[in-house]
């Protein structure tokens, strides 16, 4: 998985983010490319409507979400956008968007049939309030093995948080949404 333009797209570190797991960062990848393709349009639409809080937030959103997958460029332009508080970048920001969904395309295109993820290591998954702590961690430093975690071990952490709880914490980290992830997360499980 290499791109011509490493600013635009730098998919090694995209990957090492992930563990080196190419089907999980395609699979990002493809829900980047859906939840994120109007950003910009919405944030120009928040300002538009006097709205800075949510357009603030639809930046700060797409700035983690672009940096965990290696878009530097939509990564910096999103924190800048973020930092001005109007909405100054946003066509900077909507050619870098453009840019990097051709990119991702490109990437998603080479391989056409990917292989089905492998699980989440056994040895290495903890158990009941431990896999919470575990999934915390990651959650708290934007780690995107936290996506794993999530998928892999549904029915551990729906036992151990409860099925509502875990479905709309596995919502959030589906969208990218770490911080509103570990708010979901019960006091104990934030604990060194």
């Amino acid at each position: 998985m290499t791109t011509p333009d490493t600013d635009i797209l730098d998919t090694g570190t995209g990957l090492q983010q992930l563990m080196g797991d190419r089907v999980l960062y395609q699979q990002i990848l493809r829900r980047f490319r859906q939840r994120y393709q109007d950003a910009p349009a919405e944030a120009r639409a928040a300002h538009a409507a006097g709205d800075t809080v949510v357009a603030t937030r639809i930046a700060h959103t797409l700035k983690g979400a672009a940096g965990m997958i290696g878009a530097r460029q939509v990564a910096r332009l999103a924190h800048a956008l973020e930092s001005a508080g109007n909405d100054s970048l946003l066509g900077a920001l909507e050619a870098a968007l453009q840019a990097l969904l051709v990119q991702i395309e490109a990437v998603l295109q080479q391989d056409v049939q990917p292989a089905p993820p492998a699980p989440y290591a056994a040895s290495h998954m903890p158990t009941s309030m431990a896999l919470v702590q575990h999934l915390a961690s990651l959650l708290d430093i934007g780690d995107g093995a936290a996506v794993d975690v999530v998928e892999q071990s549904a029915d551990a952490l729906s036992h151990t948080l409860g099925a509502a709880c875990y479905q709309a914490l596995r919502e959030q980290v589906l969208q990218f949404e770490y911080e509103a992830a570990l708010a979901l997360l019960p006091a104990d499980a934030l604990l060194p």
